[in-house]
């Protein structure tokens, strides 16, 4: 009787210390993928800010002119088969944004497109005089500046490259300086 009381508590405790060794094993899986999905963010970011410090100072990045009529730009201009070969840009292993790769903790070079958007209002600037926020409704000058805004689309690697690690997107309205 004391073997048999013996086995079932053994089995018992084995089934318990497997239950936590597998709990423990997701949660490493779970904090290596979310430290993994970090890094391809701050990649991405990286892309993001290499991109916005070249957009004034060299027209050469910019993929197209979204404005223009005969222009179709998608919302992902990655997966877009109209985009100009030699649009995707990745970003220079010198640089800051492209340390990660260098230091073997990135699965894959951030990369961005930039595209123009074309002239839009600038609300930071105002010319009118003594107007309320409702004014230019009613045929008032207020905010009549324009300025050129453009679309920045970084990614923290090529989905074909990368494989199964994380990759992120980021898009943002960048107005030229």
């Amino acid at each position: 009787m004391a073997l048999v009381v013996a086995l079932i508590l053994l089995v018992v405790i084995t089934l318990v210390g497997l239950a936590a060794v597998r709990g423990t094993i997701m949660q490493q899986k779970m904090a290596s993928n979310l430290y993994d999905r970090q890094i391809a963010f701050q990649g991405a970011e990286a892309a993001m800010r290499a991109a916005a410090a070249l957009v004034g100072s060299n027209p050469g990045i910019i993929a197209r002119n979204c404005q223009a009529s005969s222009v179709v730009c998608l919302t992902n201009p990655f997966n877009d088969p109209g985009l100009p070969s030699g649009s995707i840009h990745t970003v220079a292993t010198g640089t800051a944004a492209g340390q990660f790769t260098v230091a073997g903790v990135a699965s894959g070079q951030p990369e961005y497109v930039v595209e123009n958007m074309g002239n839009w209002v600038d609300t930071s600037s105002s010319t009118g005089f003594n107007q309320s926020a409702n004014a230019q409704n009613y045929g008032a000058q207020g905010t009549s500046t324009t300025a050129v805004y453009y679309r920045i689309t970084a990614r923290s690697g090529d989905p074909a490259v990368v494989g199964d690690r994380a990759v992120v997107m980021l898009q943002a309205m960048v107005k030229q300086r």
